[in-house]
């Protein structure tokens, strides 16, 4: 049986050299290689390299995706967009692993053996990329929400024991960008575990009109702060410049207490397990209701067109003896079709005998069609033998 592997390798801060592309060109001569990607998908064999090794060398983002029901995204940030203490307290094993290249921050998040085998069997891991890649954005602009979900995957694979703590939990985690609910999705991690980190994350805070703390800030700030950060955006460090704003400002507030600087203490692994129970139940109820209600409206809307009907059988039965007469299959489904709406509108009206009676009519005219006659047959409108 063949096995599929697709690799796709993205750079961004560098564009490859001449020199780079020609030993990417050497490790596989049917990959499709630019200035600023390597793809290439495998029935039989493999990369004939450590992807690891390229992720050191030339790239800043990899994602692959195998036929084994394994998955694997990889963000090379610099040093500066994170503390070294800060990733090891998210770090899980598997799930989330963190590598340091000497100057960059190699950060993997992976899943293995998925039980949803059909995602695997059919997807071709093309697209991926796309919609992870700005999650090396968000994360040099200071958002850890990846990092946290990354090690929510590592609780959803068991990789975290039940007593351990949760490292902080970022703001937002109830207002997931679309990149992160595309790595929720990735990594399937359970919704529900979601849902209940949410539960102990504070809202994304914004600034805003009604709020004077922004300008009290900005106003105490030193002159060589405010120049530091015109410098970062003359030199195009658009992002780190934003983190460095937003770490300032978010310290100050906790310092000066004019925000809550906590949602409470850490949680264990298993008090968000029993949270996550709790949010299962919430969700299954909220999608009994939703299903119950587009039943309601089904039977609403089936019900006026079956109404509809009613108020004009005759028409009706002369388009289904038209069908019948054409003598295709397509024709035989139509009426078929037809008459099962029929019936139901004669029951409808409470005239389930005036049904039988037209359908006994309609079969002395049509009931030599052996391939009609079995179609109503299997739709329960006509017994053999009639």
């Amino acid at each position: 049986m063949s096995e599929y592997q697709y690799y796709e390798f993205v750079a961004i801060d560098r564009p490859l050299t001449r020199d780079d592309i020609a030993e990417l060109r050497s490790r596989s001569s049917r990959a499709e290689i630019t200035a600023t990607s390597f793809i290439n998908e495998y029935n039989w064999g493999d990369l004939k390299a450590d992807p690891a090794d390229w992720m050191r060398r030339y790239f800043d983002a990899f994602v692959y995706t195998a036929s084994w029901c394994s998955c694997q995204l990889s963000l090379r940030l610099p040093h500066e967009a994170f503390e070294k203490a800060g990733l090891e307290r998210v770090a899980t094993g598997h799930a989330l692993s963190i590598e340091d290249s000497g100057t960059h921050w190699i950060i993997n998040w992976s899943l293995d053996e998925s039980p949803d085998y059909d995602r695997f069997g059919m997807e071709t891991g093309q697209g991926w990329m796309g919609r992870l890649v700005p999650l090396r954005d968000e994360l040099l602009r200071g958002d850890a929400r990846p990092l946290y979900l990354g090690w929510l995957a590592g609780v959803s694979a068991g990789e975290v024991d039940d007593n351990a703590a949760e490292p902080d939990v970022p703001p937002g985690m109830s207002q997931l960008s679309a990149a992160q609910q595309a790595l929720v999705e990735f990594l399937e991690i359970d919704p529900d575990l979601v849902a209940a980190a949410a539960a102990g994350s504070q809202e994304i805070e914004a600034y805003r009109d009604d709020d004077d703390s922004a300008e009290v800030w900005v106003a105490e700030l030193r002159r060589n702060e405010i120049e530091t950060v015109f410098k970062l955006l003359l030199q195009g460090a658009s992002q780190q410049a934003e983190r460095r704003v937003k770490s300032a400002f978010f310290a100050w507030l906790k310092e000066s207490g004019s925000r809550e600087s906590s949602p409470g203490k850490p949680r264990t692994v298993a008090e968000l397990r029993t949270l996550a129970g709790e949010a299962e139940k919430r969700r299954l109820d909220r999608e009994e209701k939703e299903r119950a209600r587009q039943e309601a409206e089904h039977r609403e809307q089936r019900e006026a067109y079956l109404l509809t009907l009613a108020a004009n059988v005759d028409r009706h039965w002369s388009a289904i003896h038209d069908h019948a007469e054409r003598g295709t299959a397509s024709a035989y489904e139509s009426a078929t079709r037809a008459l099962t709406d029929l019936a139901d509108a004669y029951v409808l009206a409470s005239n389930r005998d005036a049904f039988d009676e037209a359908l006994r009519d309609f079969m002395v005219c049509h009931g030599r069609r052996g391939a009609l006659v079995r179609r109503l047959v299997d739709a329960g409108l006509w017994k053999k033998g009639v």
